[in-house]
C-alpha cells in the first residue's frame, strides 16, 4: 500500500497518487505520453530504457512490468540501454564524455536530446513511484 491514499482523479494507481493535484498530474501525464511515443526514438526502445531505468530506481510498480529483453535489442536499443546504465552510475548526470562520443556515433543531437530527455523524465516518474511506496496492483 501506499504512504498517502489513492485521489479520485487519473486512470493508473500512479496517477491517482499525483491526481490529488489535479493540474499537477494532468501536466505530468501530458508530458509522459509524449515522451513515451514514438518520436525521433522508436517507442520500443524507450520502453527498453525503461525497463532498464527500472530495475535500480526502487519503484516495485514499474519494476513489476518487467525486466529488459536482451534479445530483442538492435544495434541502437543496445547503445541507449548502455548509454542508460552509464548514467546510473554517475552521480548528478556528470556522464563521461566517451559515453556521449559513443551515442553520437549512432544517434543524432536531436535523438540524444531526446533520450535524454526520456530518461530523467523516467527517472522522476520511478522516484515518485519508489518514494510513495507505490506496489503492483
Amino acid at each position: 500500500m501506499a504512504i498517502i491514499s489513492e485521489s479520485k482523479i487519473g486512470e493508473t494507481p500512479f496517477q491517482k497518487l499525483i491526481g490529488h493535484n489535479k493540474h499537477l498530474m494532468e501536466a505530468w501525464a501530458g508530458l509522459g505520453s509524449v515522451l513515451e511515443k514514438e518520436g525521433l526514438l522508436t517507442a520500443k526502445l524507450k520502453e527498453q530504457v525503461r525497463r532498464t531505468l527500472a530495475q535500480k530506481n526502487g519503484c516495485e510498480y514499474c519494476k513489476a512490468k518487467g525486466k529488459p529483453k536482451a534479445e530483442t535489442f538492435d544495434e541502437k536499443t543496445s547503445i541507449a540501454v548502455g548509454f542508460s546504465e552509464v548514467f546510473l552510475s554517475y552521480p548528478n548526470g556528470n556522464i563521461p564524455d566517451y559515453a556521449f562520443n559513443i551515442l553520437k556515433e549512432q544517434f543524432s543531437e536531436p535523438e540524444i536530446s531526446e533520450l535524454c530527455a526520456f530518461i530523467c523524465f523516467t527517472i522522476a516518474q520511478q522516484y515518485f513511484g519508489a518514494m510513495m511506496k507505490l506496489l503492483p496492483e
